[in-house]
Parts: structure tokens; sequence; C-alpha cells
């Protein structure tokens, strides 16, 4: 953290009472405000790589015995938005495949539980493709929530109009900016499952989306939804490597690598300013939460919680 970041013992402890678990503070200037007279709050929970994982883990002796599964995300996510007015909750890929209920139902259920728990957005992941593009069109038909991919052209196939690359919500003026990336399918989608989509590089639509939404949409805080996954250690696309290389992005909500990040991490991009990453492993074993305290034109605060086990 820059010396200009940090604050003192005391305000961290004021701060801190605003909410319980806050694990870390950081200032975070952004480009543009709308000049809000009071104080806007944004809790944002997230999700990805749920793989049908619908149930809890089995009482089996194995590592995740017991945890995870759909109904108490939802208590919780529940519980959040009873003492939070603005949440947004958004889910960063490959809803489906990994246990029968894919297999037997084709999706169905997944979309159904993401409906009754108001999902607001989500973007595609690389088994999210598995049944091809009418399995895929079948899950987009029942959401209630937008799929959002800015590189994955759809023009030519049956999702066609059916896939936003970006969506835009506002919370009490504040502008939130949210959009999707998806890996290259040469690497792990087959020919016949992405059909006649055409993808489109990552990075270069990452750029230009970004850009859209912070100078055309004036949003104030833009969220990349990124199936890309957290790091590698050969040379490909990554999220941290898109953190590096942005310019107009805040928040990059990972999945992909299964990646359990204790808490959110934060790089600078290419103007030196911060973009914070989070990733909450998969199977729904975590529910990631990020708070966003808007104060006009002044800096804004950003709390940094630790995923919450489910």
């Amino acid at each position: 953290m820059k010396e200009s970041e940090k604050i003192s013992r005391r305000e961290f402890l004021r701060l801190s009472a605003l909410g319980a678990g806050v694990a870390a503070l950081a200032q975070l200037p952004f480009a543009s405000y709308a000049g809000f007279d009071e104080e806007v709050r944004l809790t944002i929970l997230h999700t990805n790589d749920w793989h049908s994982r619908l149930e809890p883990f089995p009482m089996d002796g194995s590592k995740f015995q017991g945890q995870g599964g759909a109904a108490l995300r939802a208590k919780l996510i529940q519980q959040i938005r009873l003492e939070e007015k603005n949440v947004l909750l958004l889910d960063a890929g490959d809803i489906v495949q990994g246990t029968p209920y894919y297999n037997l139902f084709g999706g169905d259920p997944e979309i159904q539980l993401m409906n009754e728990m108001k999902y607001d957005a989500c973007t595609i992941g690389n088994h999210d493709f598995d049944n091809g593009l009418d399995g895929l069109a079948g899950m987009v038909s029942k959401a209630q929530f937008p799929f959002l991919s800015a590189n994955y052209n759809f023009t030519n196939t049956v999702l066609a109009g059916k896939i936003l690359a970006y969506k835009v919500f506002v919370f009490d003026r504040v502008r939130i900016g949210v959009f999707g990336l998806g890996i290259n399918p040469d690497e792990l989608i087959g020919v016949r499952q992405f059909g006649d989509t055409k993808y489109e590089d990552a990075m270069e639509k990452a750029r230009s989306t970004a850009a859209l939404l912070k100078n055309q949409a004036h949003c104030d805080l833009v969220i990349c939804l990124s199936h890309l996954g957290y790091k590698y250690n050969e040379k490909k696309y990554s999220d941290v490597h898109l953190a590096g290389e942005s310019e107009d992005i805040d928040l990059i909500i990972g999945g992909h690598t299964h990646t359990f990040l204790d808490f959110p991490v934060s790089f600078s991009n290419k103007n030196d300013k911060l973009v914070t990453i989070n990733q909450v492993g998969w199977a729904g074993l975590r529910l990631g939460r990020i708070d966003y305290h808007f104060f006009g034109r002044k800096n804004n605060i950003l709390y940094k919680k630790s995923p919450m086990r489910i």
C-alpha cells in the first residue's frame, strides 16, 4: 500500500465500527462521480464455479464434508439484503457440470436457484457450453438475470441478441458497469459445443468495454466478471495480467482456476491505480463480499472482507 493510502489507527477503528468482519481498507480514487449529497454504500456479493453443487458435500470424511449448498447460501444472501440497502449479486461462470443435477436436468435447477436468490448478472464459463449452444440457450432463456460476455460474439448462433456485453446498474445515483470475459475456446471448449460463436481477444475487449463504461456510460465503478483464471505460470491471459494491463477496470471478480483467496487483493494498473481482484474457490463453498462507500467527489472507501464460509 502506498504511503498516501495509509490511515491512522484511530481512523481505522472508527471505520471498522461501521461493519463487522472488516479486514482491511484502502482509499481508491475513481474517475467520475455524480456529486452525491450523502454517503452511498454498495455491497457486492459474488460466487464462481458452482459446478452444479446444489447440496452440501456428503458426510463421507472428505475435505469439504457438510459444507456448501444452495440453501445455506440463499439464507446468507437474504440476511445480508436485510442488513444492507444496496446489494449487487454476481457470478463469474461455470454454473454447471460436476454433479448429476446437470446430467439429468441440463442446468434448470441451477438457474431456478439463481433466480430465487435474485442474482443480478453472471458471465459464461467454459463448462456452461458443455451441452452446446442449444443447452446454453435453454439456460439463458430461463434466467431472470443477464448473461454477460464482451468477447464471445454470438451473432450467427441461437444466442444472437440474447447475451449482453455489459450492463449498467444504478444505486442511489451511483452507476456500476459490469461486463464479462471468457477464456479462449481453443483451450477447453470443443468445436461442436462452441459452434459458430466467434472468440474475440479478451484483453482488447476488456480495454474497449471498460473505457466505454467509464467514459461514455459515466460509471463510477467498473467490474469485470472474468472466467480467465487468477494467474498462471505459463504465458496466457489471467486476472492478474488483466489488472496490470487495464486502465478503467476497478474490480475483477474471477473464476475458472478455483482459487480460494483469503482476502481480495489489489494490483496497480497501467495508470498506477489499484485494481482489486477476488475469487472464492468453487462449489459454492464461499460467498465473496466487498463493500464500497461512495462520498461524492471525495475518495471512496473499499472494505475488503474475508469470504464467508457456507
